[in-house]
């Protein structure tokens, strides 16, 4: 399987998280490329550079204000007196049809939805090569691969139109489809993060042109807990092309494959002929986040299900955290594909 990585990705090493009001060391790190590239490679991936298909790609899904706030907002931050070393909101609005200020800490607000996205020197950069991979991978599928691996870091699926949130900021998935959508083909999005694809879901909420469908544990007690739940159907031409299939805390194997298997159904009635899989690892039973609990030869038997549909498949990473298993779930998935497929 063709997979790409741009290793100037590591960059972005952002140093704050908060959560449940305690400030702790941000999970995101550069280590997780280390341990998905040897995991990948293990699978026999062998790794080549994207190419820079340029801005344009990525304003088919994200405003040019946000892309602009991306690119500033870390140096006109260096300019607040006594602002901390990251971009991190204090303030938000209260609706998105709210004013719009010109100030720095303002519009960190507007564009930031939580404190888990912090922004340092080398964010922009890293996101903007996170995108480029993806976009990558979707070419390399438009040439004719079955199947292809984007090692896209930071990830992107809770990154709306114009909202960064959950170490996402530039929302890759989205993206690619979107470039498929571009080439005249009919894209789903299958997310398979434990974490709902809330910024995918916006991005595509009121049309037709993108199904999406998210696994992931139930967000009435999980993050991102305001999107997610099964009753977000889509709206306007895009009623009925969203389908979420919440799970309670600590499904396993055999719940996954259950609620797979809804998913690859409404897959097929879409008439999908390219399917993005965001690839999130993090429902694995070892994982920090600890909300589902799918082992290492479950992801095989995931992605060897996701393969028996027979389209071409653009693997684009989402999350999956530091562990001692996390290459081996990336190496087992990446199998489950192969196999899936013969």
């Amino acid at each position: 399987m063709k997979a790409f990585l741009d290793p100037r990705q590591a960059a972005h090493d952002p140093k704050h998280f908060m959560a449940n009001g305690a400030l702790l060391p941000n999970p995101e790190v550069p280590a997780r490329i280390d341990l998905l590239r040897a995991g990948a490679e293990a699978a026999g991936c062998v790794f080549e550079p994207p190419e820079d298909f340029g801005p344009g790609p990525i304003a088919r899904v994200h405003s040019a204000e946000y892309l602009a706030f991306l690119r500033t907002i870390y140096t006109r931050w260096q300019r607040i007196d006594g602002a901390g070393a990251e971009v991190i909101p204090n303030v938000h609005p209260a609706s998105r049809s709210d004013g719009y200020p010109l100030s720095a800490v303002g519009q960190a607000g507007f564009h930031q939805a939580d404190t888990a996205c912090p922004i340092s020197e080398h964010t922009w950069d890293a996101a903007y090569l996170s995108a480029q991979t993806a976009l990558t991978g979707a070419e390399a599928v438009l040439s004719g691969e079955p199947a292809a691996y984007a090692l896209c870091r930071p990830p992107g699926h809770h990154a709306f139109g114009d909202l960064a949130g959950g170490f996402c900021f530039l929302n890759n998935s989205a993206i690619a489809a979107a470039q498929f959508h571009e080439a005249g083909l009919r894209p789903a999005i299958l997310d398979v993060d434990v974490h709902h694809g809330n910024g995918t879901q916006g991005v595509f909420y009121a049309t037709s042109d993108v199904l999406t469908v998210s696994i992931h544990a139930d967000p009435a007690r999980f993050y991102p807990f305001f999107w997610g739940h099964a009753q977000e159907r889509g709206e306007g031409a895009g009623l009925g092309a969203n389908l979420n299939l919440p799970l309670p805390r600590g499904t396993g194997d055999a719940g996954y494959l259950k609620a797979l298997d809804t998913a690859l159904a409404r897959i097929d009635a879409f008439g999908a002929d390219v399917v993005v899989v965001a690839l999130g690892l993090d429902a694995h039973e070892d994982d920090p986040f600890q909300g589902l609990a799918v082992t290492t030869a479950g992801f095989r038997a995931i992605a060897a299900r996701i393969a028996v549909l027979g389209r071409p498949l653009l693997l684009v990473q989402e999350g999956g955290y530091v562990s001692d298993a996390l290459g081996r779930n990336l190496a087992s998935f990446l199998t489950g594909i192969t196999e899936g497929a013969a």
